[in-house]
C-alpha cells in the first residue's frame, strides 16, 4: 500500500512540474463596460487555444508556452480588437471591454473586409467542426460584387481553384460544380449542405442538389476539399456548405429589399427581415424569380422562402429552428448537335419539356455547452420534397415526333440526425481538441417513370398511373455513422490530427421496370416488340471503416504548410441502379467506389496586403463509375453506365492576390489583382476495356485559370473576371463526335464579367455584364435533361439592381 502511496505522490508532483512549464491568460469581458459578455469566444489567433465567457463574464485559457501571441475575442454585434501580448515566466490577467458597433462602425467593419481577399480559410475549430490540415476556402458574400441575382457561379466562385462549372440556366437555379475530375451534375459529388444540414435530394442514394439557397440570404461559403469525409461522409469532392445570414444582433428590425431587372425579361425581388427581441434571433426572406432565358422555350419561375428563429435560453442552451420552401418551374429547350451549335447555339427544337421542383428543409439545432470547454451540437433535418422532369428525351438528331412525352417523377422523405461532442483538453504542455460524433439518417425516394399526354404544356400526370410504361421503384435506405478527429498540437507550431470513421450503409430497391425483345409472330413470321414488366427487389448492406491524418506547421508571420490523407468511399446511387433512358444503359453489375485524397500545400494571408494558398494534390479512384460507348447486337451505339475502371489524379491548384494599392503605399483603397490555377493530369490506369485504359477521365479540364481585378474605393466597388478552361471529353471513351451529340469534345472556352457596385447612406445600387465579349460557347453535353445532348452556355447578359436597407 505504501508503495502504492508513493507512486501516486510522485505522479502529482510530476504533473504539477509539467503543469509549471506552461501558463494561462485570463480576465473579464465586458460589454460597454457594463454587462458581462456571456457566451463570447475569447481565442488565441492561428491556433486551437480558446475559452467560452462564463456567467460571471471570465474566461481562461490554459496550456500556453512563453512566447508572442495575439488574443481576440469574437461577440456578434461588437467590435473585434485583437491585443497583442507577451506571455513571459508567469500568467497574465487580460482584460476585454468591447464596445458596440454603431451604424457607421458597421460600415467600416465591412469596408475592412472587402478589403481583404474575400476569401479567407477556415480555422482550426469552428463551432462543433475539426478543419486543421484541412484544405479550405471561405467565401465572404457581404463583399462579392457579382450577379447575385442569378447566382452567377463564375463570379461568386471565382477565388476557388480546381472548380468545373457547368452552366445549366441563365437562372442559377441549380448549381453544378465539379473539381479534382469529379462530375459536376447537380454537384452530386460534394456533400451540400446548408447551415450544416443536408439539402440534396437523398444525401445516401441520390445525392444530387435541385435546392441553391439565393446567393442574397448567404452569409459565407464554406469548401472543405476530400478529407471532410471523416466528419460529413461518403464522397470524394468534399463538403459545400452555404451559411445563411441571421438577424443582426444589434439591432430589433432591419428591412431590406433588393430588385433587380436584367435580360431575357429577368426580374428577381429579393426581400428579409431580421433582427433580435430579447433572446430571440429572427431572420425570414422571400425571394421571387421569372425570366425567360436565352433561348427560346427557356421561362422560368421560382419562389423561395426561409424562417430562422434562433432562442438563446441561456448562457448554455440555445435552440434554432430553421424551414425552408422552394418551389419552380422551368422550361427546357433542349440539346443540340454538333453541327446546330455551330450555325445558332440560340436555337431550340424542343418546345415540350418541362422541369418542376419543390422543395421542404426543416431543422431543428440544439446547442449546448456542458463547460467552457466541452460542447454538444445536435442536428435534427428532414426533407420534403419532389422533382418532376417531362418531356422528350430522344436522341437530339431526330425532331421532335409530337407523341406522347415522358414523365420523370420523384418524391423524397428523408430524416436525420447529427450529433456532434467537442472537448478542448489539456495533455502536457498543450491543449488539444477532440471531436466526436454520429449521424443517423433515413431516406426514401419514390421514382416513376411512364408516358404523358402528347401536348406541349407542364401537364405533370401520367396517363397510366395504375400500369406504368416504364418503371415504378421505391429506394429506402438507411446510414449510421460514427466518427473521431482530434487535434494534437506538439508545441505552437506543429499539430497532427488522425481521424476515423465508421459507416453502415442499407440500400434496397423494390419495383417493376418493363423491358422488351424481339419475338417472332409465327402467324406472319415477322419480328415484333414484345414488352413485359420485371419486378426487381434487392438490398445490400455494407459496413467500412475508413481513416484519414492531417498534418500543420505554422510559423509566426501566418505562414502554414500544411497536409492531409484521407480515405474516400462512394455508393452507388439510384441513377445507378435502375433508369430507362433510350440514351443510356445501365450495368447490372454496377458497384460502390473506393479511393482516398492526397493534398499538400502553403498558405498565408497577411492582413490586407496578400493571400496565398498553393497545393498539389492526388485523388486515388477505384471502381469509377462512368459512361462508355457500346454497340448493341445491331450495331447501334448506346451509353453503359458501369465500373469503368481505376483512375489517378494529379494535379497543382493555386490561388494568389496582392493589393495593389497597399503594394503602392496608397491609402483608404485597394486594388486587388488576384488569380487561381488548376493542372490537372487524371487518367484511367487500369480498366475494364482495352480502349478506356490510358485515357484521359471525362470532364476533367487540365488547365483552368481565373483571374480578375477588384477595386474598392469608398463607396464604390468594381470588379472584371477572366475565365479560361481547356478543352476536355465529356465520356471515357475520349470521342471527339458521336452524331446523337451526347458525348464529343467540350472546347477551349473563355469568358469575361464585369460589375459595378456604388452605396449611399440605405440605397445600394449594382450593375454590370455578364459574358461581356458575347462568346458562344458551353460547358455540357447532357444524356438526359436538360438536353440531350450540347447544352449552350447563356450569351452577354445585362443586370441591374436597387436595394434598401431599413431600421
Amino acid at each position: 500500500m505504501k508503495h502504492y502511496l508513493v507512486l501516486l505522490f510522485c505522479c502529482f508532483f510530476f504533473t504539477l512540474s509539467v503543469k509549471a512549464q506552461t501558463y494561462s491568460i485570463s480576465g473579464e469581458v465586458k460589454l460597454n463596460s457594463k454587462i458581462h459578455a456571456i457566451g463570447a469566444s475569447v481565442f488565441v489567433v492561428n491556433t486551437s487555444h480558446q475559452s467560452i465567457v462564463n456567467e460571471f463574464g471570465k474566461y481562461v485559457i490554459s496550456g500556453l508556452n512563453p512566447g508572442e501571441y495575439e488574443i481576440a475575442v469574437h461577440f456578434l454585434g461588437y467590435k473585434v480588437t485583437p491585443q497583442r501580448i507577451i506571455l513571459k515566466g508567469e500568467n497574465m490577467e487580460l482584460d476585454f471591454n468591447l464596445t458596440e458597433l454603431s451604424q457607421t462602425l458597421n460600415e467600416l467593419v465591412i469596408k475592412d473586409e472587402q478589403l481583404t481577399a474575400n476569401i479567407t480559410r477556415l480555422n482550426s475549430v469552428e463551432g462543433a467542426a475539426i478543419y486543421e490540415a484541412k484544405k479550405t476556402e471561405v467565401i465572404s458574400m457581404q463583399g462579392i460584387t457579382a450577379n447575385l441575382a442569378t447566382n452567377n457561379s463564375r463570379q461568386i466562385y471565382a477565388k476557388v481553384p480546381g472548380l468545373n462549372i457547368w452552366e445549366n440556366d441563365y437562372a442559377g437555379i441549380q448549381l453544378a460544380l465539379g473539381v479534382r475530375g469529379l462530375d459536376p451534375n447537380r454537384t452530386s459529388n460534394f456533400n451540400v449542405r446548408q447551415n450544416g444540414y443536408d439539402i440534396s435530394a437523398d444525401a445516401l442514394g441520390y445525392p444530387e442538389s435541385y435546392y441553391t439557397p439565393p446567393a442574397e440570404a448567404v452569409e459565407r461559403i464554406e469548401i472543405v476539399r476530400g478529407a471532410a469525409s471523416l466528419q460529413y461522409g461518403t464522397q470524394f469532392g468534399g463538403l459545400l456548405n452555404f451559411q445563411l445570414k441571421e438577424g443582426p444582433e444589434d439591432k430589433n428590425f432591419e428591412f431590406t429589399s433588393r430588385q433587380t431587372v436584367g435580360s431575357f425579361g429577368l426580374f428577381n425581388s429579393f426581400n428579409s427581415v431580421g433582427g433580435e427581441v430579447g433572446k430571440l434571433n429572427y431572420y425570414s426572406f422571400y425571394q421571387h424569380k421569372r425570366g425567360n432565358g436565352w433561348r427560346p422555350n427557356s421561362e422560368f419561375n421560382l419562389d423561395t422562402w426561409y424562417t430562422h428563429l434562433g432562442l438563446q435560453v441561456n448562457d448554455k442552451l440555445k435552440i434554432t429552428g430553421q424551414y425552408t420552401f422552394m418551389y419552380y418551374l422551368a422550361q427546357q429547350p433542349g440539346g443540340l448537335t454538333d453541327n446546330e451549335f455551330e450555325q445558332n447555339p440560340r436555337f431550340s427544337k424542343r418546345d415540350r419539356n418541362w422541369f418542376k421542383v419543390n422543395w421542404n428543409l426543416l431543422a431543428l439545432m440544439i446547442d449546448y455547452k456542458i463547460s467552457s470547454r466541452l460542447k454538444l451540437n445536435i442536428r435534427n433535418f428532414g426533407l420534403l420534397g419532389g422533382r418532376d422532369a417531362l418531356g422528350n428525351l430522344e436522341r437530339i438528331d431526330r425532331p421532335d415526333h409530337a407523341g406522347p412525352r415522358n414523365l420523370f417523377s420523384d418524391d423524397f422523405k428523408n430524416y436525420g440526425n447529427e450529433t456532434r461532442l467537442i472537448w478542448h483538453y489539456d495533455l502536457g504542455n498543450n491543449t488539444n481538441v477532440l471531436l466526436m460524433g454520429t449521424r443517423l439518417y433515413h431516406g426514401f425516394t419514390h421514382r416513376q417513370q411512364g408516358m404523358a399526354n402528347e401536348k406541349s404544356g407542364p401537364d405533370f400526370y401520367f396517363l397510366n398511373p395504375d400500369n406504368l410504361e416504364d418503371s415504378d421503384f421505391d429506394f429506402p435506405g438507411n446510414n449510421f455513422s460514427v466518427f473521431a478527429e482530434n487535434i494534437f498540437n506538439l508545441g505552437k507550431q506543429w499539430s497532427v490530427t488522425p481521424g476515423i470513421r465508421f459507416e453502415h450503409i442499407t440500400t434496397a430497391a423494390n419495383g417493376y421496370y418493363s423491358s422488351s425483345t424481339l419475338v417472332i409472330d409465327p402467324e406472319t413470321g415477322f419480328a415484333l416488340d414484345s414488352t413485359f414488366q420485371v419486378f426487381e427487389q434487392r438490398e445490400n448492406s455494407r459496413s467500412f471503416l475508413f481513416s484519414g491524418i492531417g498534418i500543420s506547421y505554422k510559423k509566426k508571420n501566418g505562414l502554414e504548410i500544411y497536409g492531409n490523407f484521407s480515405q474516400n468511399f462512394r455508393s452507388i446511387n439510384f441513377n445507378d441502379i435502375r433508369v430507362n433512358n433510350d440514351n443510356i444503359q445501365v450495368d447490372p453489375s454496377i458497384g460502390d467506389e473506393r479511393g482516398f485524397n492526397l493534398d499538400v500545400g502553403v498558405r498565408a494571408n497577411k492582413d490586407n496586403f496578400y493571400n496565398f494558398d498553393v497545393s498539389v494534390f492526388m485523388l486515388h479512384y477505384n471502381d469509377r463509375i462512368g459512361n462508355i460507348l457500346k454497340r448493341d447486337e445491331n450495331f447501334r451505339a448506346f451509353r453503359l453506365r458501369t465500373n469503368i475502371g481505376n483512375s489517378r489524379h494529379y494535379g497543382l491548384e493555386a490561388f494568389g492576390q496582392v493589393n495593389l494599392f497597399q503594394l503602392a503605399n496608397i491609402k483608404g483603397a485597394s486594388l486587388n489583382l488576384f488569380g487561381n490555377v488548376s493542372i490537372i493530369d487524371a487518367r484511367y490506369v487500369e480498366a475494364n476495356e482495352q480502349a478506356i485504359e490510358g485515357q484521359l477521365v471525362e470532364m476533367t479540364p487540365p488547365f483552368m485559370i481565373r483571374t480578375g481585378l477588384e477595386l474598392k474605393w469608398g463607396s464604390l466597388q468594381s470588379s472584371l473576371l477572366y475565365n479560361y478552361v481547356q478543352e476536355h471529353f465529356s465520356d471515357a471513351s475520349n470521342a471527339s463526335y458521336v452524331p446523337s451529340a451526347v458525348e464529343g469534345l467540350i472546347p477551349n472556352y473563355q469568358v469575361m464579367d464585369f460589375s459595378l457596385r456604388y452605396s449611399f447612406k440605405e440605397w445600394l445600387l449594382e450593375t454590370g455584364v455578364n459574358n461581356l465579349t458575347n462568346n458562344f460557347y458551353f460547358t455540357r453535353r447532357a444524356s438526359g435533361y436538360p438536353g440531350p445532348g450540347i447544352v449552350p452556355a447563356d450569351g452577354r447578359n445585362f443586370y441591374l439592381t436597387l436595394g434598401i436597407k431599413i431600421d
